[in-house]
């Protein structure tokens, strides 16, 4: 899927800035063209993946024409970002792991104690832990 973008700047000792306007408040900065465009997209799957935990719906990509023609970007330089479908998609697919007999019996203490599945309470812990 990809989304419209606005880019303004790069000139001087400016940095380009990108805004992504169906994903309000998303945008990114960078030193050149492409750290800038790189940013936004990992900017979009962040903003995308914290609309989706908190239940809301993502909005679909506008079509460049519009927001070329919206005047609060007036002067800018436009494209467009890809973002992973894969973000979107929240199918359940069964896997099969192996754990140690002792790491089973505690997680299924932990999942008995936040009333949870294993499933859940393993997708859960996944959602929440910092990424890098």
């Amino acid at each position: 899927m990809r989304y419209p973008v606005a880019i303004e700047g790069g000139r001087g000792g400016t940095a380009f800035g990108v805004v992504v306007p169906d994903l309000p408040g998303c945008f990114s900065v960078g030193d050149t063209f492409d750290q800038a465009l790189v940013g936004a997209e990992e900017a979009a799957a962040a903003w995308i993946d914290a609309e989706l935990d908190a239940g809301r719906a993502v909005p679909k990509p506008s079509s460049l024409g519009d927001l070329q023609r919206n005047p609060e970007y007036a002067g800018w330089v436009f494209g467009a970002i890809k973002v992973d479908l894969a973000l979107l998609d929240d199918t359940s697919v069964r896997v099969n792991i192996t754990l140690p007999r002792r790491v089973l019996k505690r997680l299924g203490a932990l999942t008995s104690a936040a009333g949870k599945s294993r499933s859940g309470f393993i997708a859960h812990l996944t959602l929440e832990a910092p990424e890098g």
